[in-house]
């Protein structure tokens, strides 16, 4: 039995919110089609299965999605995906970007997203906000946050990780005091000079049990917990558009401001080479992000699929998904989504395949064998390395697909380079013979 003084978590306290992005720009043509949070992941998931996840094994469950671009296959995702049943009064509900009478304006930022909303929030009963970025990859207990704020008698707290120098100049830095209240706040500090005054201080150090020699700053995750009548207050003033660049450095001033220091795997993916490389490192031999650990598992849509085929591959440190149709191919450090299908004498060396939405049927093949378009999938003798084929793209027999020899940033009708990664967009046709 707990002691009369030990406080206990009530996850009904707390109401979370995942910020479902802007344009996601730094992702496209990944987000051509879809919002930043419906971008498929590790072969079957969708990268706002991460927070979702991460708040439902915290026992949280009133979760709300806030989006407002190309949201109709998030809209199905999450229809499709999270459903609670009536005794919980838990829910998961996607709020885009609404036109008003009082305000026929897009949402300008991410505070300006969650004051948009406002009305909708408190019409529950909440203590405590909980804002999420949607395009992270990690794995958190948000009750021990939560806890923290509570018994620090914090009324905002924000989470921090451990970065290296070198990286400071990409982050948000806090400078923290002896009990972890912030006292400053830098956004993407450069001067040495100023970097050398926000070094982790010697209470945390010794606290994390950090080397003296270890040289470390603490950087925001864009992870935040407010107090319900904090973040109204905070809100009133409509030019404050984005926690990260306002709301957060005034509110450091104003209020008792705390970091919660966070240890474990945690990355951004918000550009295309930090998704590519996070994807990748699934089918290595011990990721950095663990999708086998039943103590906190990541909840996706279930499809009952049938298990996948393999015709005589050989597969070396792959991620197979559902449903998947691998015939005598070769197929190493690569991830390959659901219901793919690889054909013979194809090698895919270093490729995030992301599989279809569907199987085609003999009629659809011949349909688009008359418009001069292979089948779905991946056809016979063709090799891709560093490379990410979006979902339900057709590539056909005898392609050669590779960055190699080419820019960083390209734009072709068949194909895209960004960060010299070939992307083939959802729904592409690369034919027979071609070679990027």
């Amino acid at each position: 039995m707990p002691s009369s003084n030990q406080k206990i978590f009530d996850p009904f306290t707390t109401l979370a919110v995942v910020m479902g992005g802007g344009q996601g720009a730094r992702l496209f043509p990944l987000t051509k089609d879809r919002a930043k949070p419906a971008v498929p992941l590790a072969g079957k998931y969708r990268l706002v299965d991460i927070p979702i996840s991460n708040c439902i094994n915290s026992g949280l469950k009133r979760i709300y999605v806030l989006t407002q671009f190309n949201s109709a296959s998030l809209h199905r995702h999450i229809a499709q995906s999270y459903k609670f049943d009536h005794f919980t009064r838990g829910f998961v509900e996607i709020m885009a970007a609404e036109q008003t009478l009082a305000d026929s304006s897009w949402f300008q930022g991410t505070a300006d997203a969650v004051r948009k909303n406002l009305g909708h929030f408190l019409i529950h009963r909440f203590d405590y906000f909980l804002i999420l970025s949607g395009d992270q990859l990690y794995n958190m207990d948000f009750s021990r946050v939560i806890t923290q704020h509570i018994d620090t008698k914090a009324e905002l707290t924000v989470a921090t990780i451990p970065v290296e120098r070198r990286d400071v100049s990409s982050y948000g830095i806090m400078h923290l005091d002896d009990q972890r209240r912030i006292v400053e706040f830098m956004e993407k500090p450069k001067d040495p000079e100023v970097i050398d005054t926000l070094r982790m201080p010697a209470a945390t150090r010794a606290e994390l049990k950090v080397a003296e020699h270890e040289d470390l700053y603490l950087a925001s995750m864009g992870i935040y917990v407010f107090n319900r009548d904090v973040l109204e207050k905070l809100l009133e003033d409509s030019s404050l558009t984005d926690f990260g660049k306002h709301i957060i450095p005034n509110a450091i001033k104003t209020h008792r401001a705390f970091a919660y220091v966070y240890r474990g795997y945690w990355e951004d993916v918000g550009s295309i080479q930090t998704f590519f490389e996070a994807n990748l490192d699934a089918a290595a031999e011990l990721p950095k992000f663990n999708f086998f650990d039943m103590s906190a598992p990541i909840f996706t849509r279930p499809r009952y699929l049938p298990a996948s085929k393999i015709n005589g591959a050989a597969v070396d440190h792959a991620v197979l998904s559902d449903g998947c149709i691998i015939n005598r191919s070769q197929i190493a450090h690569s991830i390959i989504g659901v219901r793919s299908i690889v054909g013979e004498g194809t090698r895919l060396r270093r490729v995030v395949m992301m599989g279809a939405d569907y199987y085609e049927s003999e009629g659809s093949i011949l349909h688009h064998e008359r418009k001069g378009a292979p089948p779905m999938g991946i056809g016979n003798n063709t090799f891709i390395e560093n490379a990410i084929i979006d979902k339900n793209a057709r590539i056909g027999d005898n392609c050669a697909i590779t960055p190699e020899g080419k820019p960083d940033y390209v734009d072709h009708p068949l194909y895209y380079i960004r960060d010299g990664i070939v992307i083939i967009p959802k729904g592409g046709i690369v034919p027979s013979g071609t070679v990027i």
